[in-house]
């Protein structure tokens, strides 16, 4: 299972309509890939929008939020469970 974090920080006006983008949206054109095992949106009180999602395999990259509510280009890195 790969896990991928992806965060934006959003501009503060455009906070509110990125998370909407996110969970209207975004995530919406990869929750039918049956590679997709589960995601879950997380916000912070400095205007950052983290998803999280997991995958079996490679995961599918969010598309690009709309420019004008971020304010710099989104980052992701993937992750895997580390046996102990």
């Amino acid at each position: 299972m790969i896990v991928r974090m992806w965060e934006a920080r959003a501009e503060p006006y455009g906070f509110a309509d990125l998370i909407t983008w996110v969970c209207d949206t975004a995530l919406p054109e990869f929750e039918h890939d049956p590679r997709h095992l589960s995601s879950e949106v997380y916000s912070s009180t400095d205007h950052r929008v983290v998803v999280i999602s997991k995958w079996r395999g490679d995961p599918r990259p969010l598309p690009d939020p709309p420019p004008m509510l971020v304010a710099r280009a989104p980052h992701s890195w993937d992750f895997t469970q580390v046996d102990r």
